[in-house]
């Protein structure tokens, strides 16, 4: 006989096995619980892209003024 297949799982082996299935147990009511409310609130998910108009130059100031300065975001000196 093949010892691996009679082998008796640890209990670490059945706290994983349990562990997993519960968390598949919970992805499946958490997505009958969504659905059921998309359905009540007739949406859809997830929402369909509509066509937008690209920023405008400029819209970007905070990361763009910081590729700009450089010099600003050195470390200040070292107070005596």
């Amino acid at each position: 006989m093949n010892s691996a297949a009679n082998r008796i799982p640890s209990l670490r082996d059945m706290e994983m096995e349990v562990e997993a299935e519960g968390r598949e147990w919970m992805r499946r009511r958490l997505e009958e619980k969504m659905q059921e409310q998309v359905n009540r609130h007739g949406g859809v998910f997830p929402p369909e892209r509509t066509q937008g108009v690209a920023s405008t130059p400029g819209s970007d100031e905070t990361a763009d003024g910081l590729r700009r300065r450089p010099a600003e975001r050195v470390a200040r000196k070292k107070s005596k």
